[in-house]
């Protein structure tokens, strides 16, 4: 066995079995079982699929510091497959490589497993008291405390498979970060790929009996025969028990190699100027009442007829309103592509726009990304099949690894269709044809990728596209490259995508829909994104589909507090009667939140941002919280277990000129007390307050 000390750590790697043996952290071994250092998953030239890892190897030689896997056993396709790795130091940190050789002109790897570690169960799970959390930057950042939770919901581990589904552990997609930790009560570990090209890849966690396995699948974007070589460092790291200490570790690595256009939203030239007015998203539908109804005009068709409603709720809260439709398309509501023109035509939507900016106030749409809909299943008459067949636009479809082009996962309760891929030209016309008309209309936000988490694109093997034939680094590149097409055409107008924009896209999109709430499901919601990209970008709070808590007005404010406090935009959704639902997808409206309760909370926090918080919560930096105790209270909860609640919602934030303040969100109905340095501080029912530090 070979032994490394790095800053904190030091690691026992027996090379001849391929395995790490020991992983000592202030004085703890934490490895509670043994993986293979890596994993190898080949495909054959018909797609067939098949994996290796280290385990099957016949033999391994040490060259140097590099360590030599050869003659894999298993499978006939892994015969003249090589690997090499090698672990180095640098700045303190553990630093990992491997290259990969099929060694056949006929054989390609798809992917690599690297490093590969097992560490104790999770708190929740652990018989021993031993375990910890899992720091999992899924949606915005979530801690992980049970990891039976996830796997009761809709939410579960997903395989990474063709055809995509929508909610996967994938970056960049509902990934933000190419990053994870697992953090113990004394220490944690922190574990990140520094990939400037931020290549497509898998991050997770895993159960595998009696331990916890974190893994990096490293998609290669190879075809067959080619040799694997990432060009970039897996890094392992100690670092503290808070997770604000490893997110510290890879903004230094985000910072000092920014994606394509990103830059800090005080120097950023592209942004409009009421990007930071702190508008109150304001969505509703249409037609219908949610995402599976008759598509029927509503109360709000003409769109004009929507206006006593928003005068009322700027009124109440004054706050500048973001109209954002819903089943808006002239098309089918949620069938992409197309959308324009808007249902009952240009000349009212036109009216309805022009009304909202002599108010001073903004319009945004929902479209639906990069699903071809071959027939809506809420608009019976709407129909592409024609289209799709004369100019045979299967040929620019998302295929698989069989070259099979199967029909899309994304959304198929509301359409049938398939996957565009966005690669071939084809595909890149379908997608002008659509949204050039949005890009020339003027509207000041389009959602232009929802269904497309974190502005990713899907899955794609084609061997006939032009690009390599299996997913890797290709199709980061292809996302950026047209998203900053679409941004020159779309000009001031903001674009953003389903879920907070993962790291590739921060430059592009700009403004998105990022759903918190969504990691109740898995664990205790934190807000990682905006630790590590808030200078740079900002999100709203979304339409709150899938919320696990009971509709009311106390969870909605609750929601409303978090969200603000992360530095995102509010956001509430209207009935077609006008008054506010606690989420998105509400079918039952016998219960609905106290719409003057929550526009006076919605008032309260917007005058707070207008007077004292905008420095901070516009464009600042966040920093680790001070060390603070509250209490906490229950919330009433659906689909999942009761949680407990922090009483007070507290972010701590550094100004560009230097201040520093801790910004403290009270959302219950009774003053709340939090205690910061041996002082206690009492926070106002519905209210906010800024303590300096």
């Amino acid at each position: 066995m070979d032994t490394y000390k790095f800053r904190n750590i030091s690691l026992g790697v027996d090379f001849d079995k391929g395995q790490i043996e020991q992983l000592f952290l202030c004085g703890k071994d934490r490895v509670a079982a043994k993986v293979p250092l890596f994993r190898v998953g080949l495909r054959d030239i018909s797609g067939n699929p098949s994996e290796v890892s280290a385990y099957d190897a016949a033999s391994h030689t040490a060259r140097g510091t590099l360590h030599v896997y050869e003659g894999f056993s298993g499978t006939d396709l892994s015969s003249k497959l090589n690997v090499k790795l090698s672990l180095s130091e640098k700045d303190g940190k553990a630093v990992w490589n491997i290259s990969a050789d099929p060694g056949a002109n006929d054989v390609l790897i798809e992917y690599v497993d690297f490093p590969l570690v097992a560490l104790p169960k999770l708190r929740e799970n652990n018989e021993n008291g031993d375990g910890g959390t899992v720091l999992f930057p899924y949606n915005e950042g979530v801690l992980v405390s049970d990891y039976t939770m996830r796997d009761q919901t809709a939410f579960y581990h997903w395989p990474l498979v063709y055809p995509s589904y929508g909610s996967l552990a994938v970056f960049p997609n509902m990934i933000c970060s190419q990053m994870t930790a697992y953090l113990f009560d004394d220490a944690g570990i922190y574990f990140g790929a520094h990939d400037k090209g931020r290549a497509l890849k898998g991050i997770d966690y895993f159960d595998i009996g009696g331990a916890i396995e974190i893994r990096f699948r490293l998609f290669t974007g190879c075809d067959t025969g080619a040799v694997y070589e990432p060009g970039y460092d897996m890094v392992w790291s100690a670092c503290g028990p808070d997770w604000q200490s490893a997110a510290a570790i890879y903004r230094e690595f985000f910072e000092e190699n920014l994606p394509p256009r990103a830059k800090k939203i005080t120097v950023n030239e592209n942004l409009p100027d009421w990007y930071g007015d702190e508008p109150l998203v304001v969505s509703y539908p249409v037609r219908g009442t949610h995402d599976m109804d008759r598509m029927d005009p509503n109360a709000f068709f003409p769109y004009i007829n929507a206006l006593p409603a928003l005068d009322d709720i700027s009124e109440k809260t004054g706050a500048k309103v973001l109209a954002l439709l819903m089943h808006w398309e002239g098309t089918a509501p949620w069938a992409p592509p197309y959308v324009w023109p808007p249902y009952g035509g240009t000349e009212p939507f036109y009216e309805f726009a022009d009304a909202l900016r002599e108010r001073g106030m903004l319009i945004g749409v929902y479209c639906s990304g990069f699903g071809y809909t071959l027939k809506s299943n809420v608009v019976e008459d709407y129909s592409n099949e024609k289209e799709f067949s004369e100019q045979h636009l299967i040929d620019s479809m998302c295929a698989g690894p069989d070259q099979v082009v199967k029909l899309s996962n994304i959304c198929p309760g509301q359409r049938s269709g398939y996957d565009i891929c966005p690669a071939t030209e084809k595909g890149r016309n379908i997608l002008a044809k659509a949204y050039t008309p949005l890009f020339e209309s003027g509207v000041d936000y389009a959602q232009i990728l929802d269904q497309n988490h974190g502005g990713g694109q899907y899955l794609c093997y084609s061997k006939s596209h032009g690009h390599p034939a299996a997913p890797g680094v290709w199709m980061t590149q292809n996302m950026q490259n047209l998203l900053s097409s679409w941004n020159q055409k779309a000009g001031k107008m903001i674009l953003g995508c389903e879920s907070a924009a993962s790291e590739p896209f921060i430059g592009n999109l700009l403004l998105s829909d990022n759903r918190y709430e969504i990691n109740y499901f898995i664990g205790t919601p934190v807000p990682l994104y905006a630790f590590i990209y808030h200078e740079y970008v900002r999100n709203f709070m979304g339409n709150q589909v899938c919320c696990p808590l009971e509709q009311n007005e106390d969870t909605l404010c609750y929601r409303l507090a978090y969200s603000f406090a992360a530095g995102d935009l509010m956001t509430v959704v209207l009935t077609p009667e006008g008054k506010i639902m606690s989420d998105w997808g509400t079918r039952d409206f016998s219960k609905l939140p106290d719409k003057d309760y929550v526009l006076g909370f919605i008032k309260t926090l917007t005058n707070f941002y207008k007077e004292s918080g905008k420095k901070y919560l516009h464009c600042g930096r966040m920093i680790s919280l001070p060390g603070l105790t509250c209490g906490t209270i229950a919330l009433p909860t659906r689909f999942i277990s009761k949680k407990a609640f922090f009483e007070v919602i507290c972010t701590a934030w550094e100004a560009s000129d230097g201040e520093k303040a801790l910004i403290c969100v009270n959302p219950g109905r009774n003053d709340a007390k939090i205690q910061l340095n041996g002082v206690k501080y009492n926070v106002p029912a519905l209210g906010v307050r800024l303590l300096n530090i």
